[in-house]
């Protein structure tokens, strides 16, 4: 080949390749191997692209978001989180793409109305919970156990939410499902049988005094009450102090005779608080008494009377603070 020849065919392959390079780069179609959404959108012009997309892409992206929550689906709609997609602004990114792949979706929506969803959502999911507690009488306790709230986890719904409607491949998720939340109640069982380890209730009417530990009846003993004339006071009270052999701080009241606003000593034969003292409130307490022949009657000043051996097997029992249920 002479080199005029190879001039001439060298001449002839650059004029042949020049409108293949420019159909390549063809501003009016979508250079080859650009996709979005997962839709390929080769070679489409821009209202092909747009159709491509609003065919494909836009029912799916547009489609409810169904959330699983407590057994019960909720639908979020496209207007609910304002969803907005634009197929046009989206072909218009494939059409300006520099390299194969995949262009964003001109997709968007709201997340302050995910957010107002959700706390929608949160409202019908909500049942409140109940703290354990309990109910004395004089012969029974009786408890209620605890009920646990029921809540959704506002933060990581919105946030799966957000993630859902942001997805941009064909397997964005429109089903989701979301833990629901069951926190313990403040007020437990276990905390409650420490509250109320050791409870004592007073049957006034039949002269009864119940222990129970843990919220169960442990032992009864029998006692005597105050008089018509200095009635031993109802209420829920507590042991407010105990003491051994305690010293009697004697009244200053016409009954006590020559011995009213005297201290009289622990152990003395003069002192009628024999053995253990359980104090309850303003000066009536539990304690041991010389009158045993008393038990099972209205025969004190007020306070609750035991046998000396029974309030010698009960003192131990009670620390202070243990509630007093008397009737």
């Amino acid at each position: 080949m002479t080199p005029r020849t190879a001039l001439s065919a060298a001449v002839a392959a650059l004029a042949l390749a020049v409108p293949a390079a420019a159909q390549a780069a063809d501003p009016t179609n979508v250079p080859q191997g650009v996709s979005a959404g997962g839709v390929d959108l080769s070679g489409a012009t821009l209202d092909e692209a747009r159709i491509r997309l609003e065919v494909a892409v836009a029912p799916r992206v547009n489609a409810d978001l169904v959330l699983g929550a407590a057994g019960k689906p909720y639908t979020l709609t496209a207007a609910d989180s304002k969803l907005k997609f634009d197929a046009l602004v989206t072909a218009k990114r494939a059409l300006r793409a520099k390299k194969p792949g995949e262009v964003p979706l001109a997709l968007s929506h709201s997340r302050r109305a995910v957010r107002a969803w959700v706390a929608g959502v949160a409202k019908q999911v909500y049942k409140p919970g109940r703290n354990a507690r309990v109910r004395i009488t004089l012969r029974r306790i009786y408890v209620k156990g605890i009920k646990r709230a029921r809540a959704l986890d506002t933060k990581a719904v919105e946030q799966l939410v957000n993630a859902a409607l942001d997805d941009q491949t064909p397997q964005a998720p429109r089903r989701l499902h979301t833990k629901i939340l069951k926190p313990a109640p403040a007020v437990t069982l276990t905390k409650l049988r420490r509250q109320y380890g050791t409870v004592i209730t007073v049957d006034k009417a039949h002269f009864k005094l119940r222990l129970f530990k843990n919220l169960k009846f442990s032992k009864s003993y029998g006692v005597a009450v105050g008089q018509p004339a200095y009635p031993t006071p109802s209420g829920l009270f507590s042991i407010a102090n105990k003491q051994v052999n305690p010293t009697w701080s004697v009244p200053n009241s016409p009954w006590a005779g020559e011995l009213q606003g005297t201290t009289v000593e622990g152990g003395s034969a003069a002192n009628p608080l024999k053995a253990r003292w359980m104090g309850i409130a303003n000066g009536v307490g539990i304690h041991g008494t010389g009158e045993e022949y008393s038990i099972g009657s209205r025969a004190s000043h007020g306070c609750i009377r035991m046998r000396v051996a029974d309030v010698k097997d009960l003192y131990p029992r009670v620390p202070v603070g243990t509630p007093v249920l008397i009737k």
